[in-house]
């Protein structure tokens, strides 16, 4: 386990992913991870996440600044603004990315897979608790000649060994979460066969490198935290502290997406006004007692993790 420091000045961040609207899921994580910094007086940055070229669009981060400002949600540092840590934006990191990423391959701990999606399903790896295939190691221990060969008709997409270690996460709200590597995960991938660097290793490496020491995110997110702790330690950095936040539940309990469009940022500033919205969300975070409206700044003074549920929510 890596050990969290806490004294360190508290410097939080929006990284959201410009693929769409944000939609009141999403706004929930960002009401309390603004509310968390503003706080404690600490620092906010806005990093776009915008690894996926398929998916993401310079408009569409424009427009989430701007939804953000409409809420009252202000930064002090990153998309807009600049700072001492940028860019702020993953698309233009991939330099610190593969210098990273050079530096794990010459230390031996990454390797070439060369298994394509259809054959890593049908592996007999185990399955994960949420259903998803644990990675059997099937290019692991694959020769240079076997790399060699398979090189000729695949893009592999290159993965981290990880060891049979249990790691221990201390979440500010969920409480300890821990998991084996080798076990619940297996070897995951850093860098895809198409070249863009995966969530796992880009977000590691921002957030070190950006100084960030609390990161607020939704509770599905809780589960990549153990590899995302290790690489922190494999990168000789310190970790931040995290706060995973419950889920927003539609009435069926069917998680609030930004591809349904479910209560998007369009559709809530059609109907309402933005201290509607934050009234709601501060009502649903346990820091009001009813959902009437109030400013992003009026709920600073009101704010304390100790207040918001850890489990997720059903909206009515």
């Amino acid at each position: 386990m890596v050990p969290q420091r806490t004294d360190r000045p508290l410097r939080g961040r929006f990284a959201p992913s410009p693929s769409g609207r944000m939609h009141l899921g999403n706004l929930f994580s960002v009401l309390l991870a603004w509310l968390s910094v503003r706080a404690a007086g600490g620092v906010m940055v806005l990093r776009m996440e915008d690894l996926d070229p398929d998916r993401c669009r310079p408009e569409y981060a424009a427009q989430l600044a701007e939804d953000l400002r409409w809420l009252g949600l202000d930064w002090d540092e990153g998309y807009g603004l600049g700072g001492p840590h940028g860019p702020y934006l993953q698309s233009e990191r991939t330099e610190r990315y593969a210098a990273v990423f050079r530096a794990l391959e010459n230390r031996g701990l990454i390797y070439p897979c060369f298994c394509t999606r259809a054959e890593r399903l049908a592996a007999s790896a185990p399955h994960r608790s949420d259903g998803q295939a644990v990675y059997g190691g099937t290019c692991r221990s694959l020769s240079p000649r076997e790399r060699s060969e398979l090189s000729q008709t695949r893009r592999p997409a290159w993965r981290l060994r990880v060891p049979d270690e249990t790691v221990i996460v201390q979440d500010g709200l969920q409480g300890g979460y821990a998991e084996n590597l080798l076990r619940d995960c297996g070897d995951f991938i850093l860098r895809r066969s198409d070249g863009v660097y995966a969530y796992q290793l880009a977000v590691v490496c921002d957030d070190g490198d950006m100084a960030i020491t609390q990161v607020v995110r939704g509770r599905d997110l809780l589960d990549s935290t153990p590899r995302q702790q290790y690489l922190y330690g494999l990168l000789g950095r310190t970790p931040p502290e995290f706060y995973h936040v419950p889920l927003l539940l539609a009435p069926d309990g069917r998680r609030l997406s930004k591809r349904d469009g479910d209560l998007d940022m369009g559709a809530l500033r059609d109907r309402y006004r933005p201290e509607e919205v934050v009234g709601r969300l501060a009502c649903l975070a346990g820091l009001l007692d009813r959902p009437e409206p109030a400013a992003a700044a009026e709920l600073v003074p009101l704010f304390s993790w100790g207040k918001v549920p850890k489990r997720d929510i059903i909206l009515a």
